[in-house]
């Protein structure tokens, strides 16, 4: 079950948080032993970015500490962000969402097709995409609450069927001359330099951290992902919230979609398969930093450009580009594992100090 995998893997496999309440109750060293693991838990993977700045920064130091890498960096990973933020509800509720990057897919080619062979304007367009993505969600939702398939299954299957729509409306060939008004919000505009697609990514930042860490919706999906029936038990709403999740995360993948049509001015069937194990490993990473344990938005943020920062200085280089497969497949065993280790070495030192 898709809720037994994601908690089994996070928030037991976290290092127990730090609890000021006890820092009498053991020596002065345990308790700074505590805040220690608890800070580089939090932030560890900020620090290894940081020294993954200075090395490359020291390795080639003509091309990648500049400022034009820096917002090349910044803006053409706009669309992986958004991608990989949409799975942090859904995996929060303890779901799968395999079809993302088939909707990102199917949203770029519709918003292309619409607007470029249709003649339609281009936000009504993108309001057609949104609501395609909307009936996605809901369609994988009913499958996966409504007859109680494993959502890993009903998401692949519907993705596939959706890549097949894809294909079919686009006749498998490339739509490009998008709207230059898209092309212009998405890409040509810069803020400090930096293309309008990081900084909707960034403001898409900030809602879903508000929402998960500030509002009881974000705290009923953490319950409902943890626990499902003492959710019910509780009074939550769990078919609701998984529903809701879930299409949630089919309407920002079409958001995604639409970025990436608006930097590229064009869109082929295929363009999204590529993005769907960088977001998933972009999510999985980020819950081991920031809030450990727990899919969050700014943990994903963190985790998305840490890679892409790494991708990119080994290819500066000279690596050939199959380091991103092996970046990115690394990355997600490792964050997957390293909670894994956690757990079996608190379970020790508990073991050990029980006896």
């Amino acid at each position: 079950m898709a809720s037994d995998t994601v908690n089994s893997t996070l928030p037991e496999g976290s290092p127990p948080p730090y609890d000021p309440r006890g820092a009498g109750s053991g020596s002065a060293g345990e308790s700074v032993r505590k805040a220690l693991l608890t800070g580089v838990s939090r932030y560890g993977l900020i620090g290894v970015w940081a020294i993954v700045i200075v090395v490359f920064s020291i390795l080639r130091p003509d091309t990648f500490p500049t400022t034009a890498n820096l917002q090349n960096i910044l803006g053409t990973q706009a669309v992986l962000l958004v991608l990989a933020l949409a799975l942090v509800a859904p995996l929060m509720a303890g779901d799968f969402d395999l079809s993302v990057a088939f909707v990102m897919a199917f949203s770029s080619i519709m918003v292309a097709k619409l607007n470029v062979d249709q003649h339609w304007p281009i936000l009504v367009a993108m309001l057609a995409a949104l609501v395609a993505a909307f009936l996605i969600g809901t369609v994988n939702g009913l499958l996966i609450v409504g007859l109680g398939i494993d959502s890993f299954i009903v998401t692949l299957g519907v993705g596939t069927l959706v890549f097949g729509f894809t294909e079919w409306i686009s006749n498998a060939q490339t739509i490009s001359g998008v709207s230059p008004h898209l092309v212009e919000w998405v890409l040509t505009n810069r803020i400090l330099g930096i293309s309008m697609s990081f900084w909707y990514g960034l403001l898409l930042c900030f809602i879903l951290w508000f929402l998960f860490q500030y509002t009881p919706l974000g705290r009923r999906f953490l319950f409902v992902g943890f626990n499902r029936n003492v959710s019910r038990l509780t009074g939550l709403r769990v078919d609701r919230l998984r529903i809701g999740a879930l299409i949630s995360s089919s309407v920002i993948a079409a958001i995604a979609g639409i970025l990436y049509v608006g930097s590229q001015g064009g869109v082929e069937p295929t363009a999204g398969q590529s993005f769907l194990l960088p977001a998933f490993a972009a999510t999985y990473l980020g819950a081991t930093t920031i809030l450990p344990g727990r899919f969050n938005a700014w943990g994903t943020f963190v985790a998305v450009y840490f890679l892409v920062t790494g991708i990119t200085g080994l290819q500066l280089l000279g690596v050939q580009n199959f380091v991103q497969n092996l970046f990115y497949g690394a990355a997600l065993v490792i964050a997957v594992a390293l909670p894994r280790i956690f757990n079996r070495r608190r379970a020790s030192e508990e073991a050990a100090a029980g006896t």
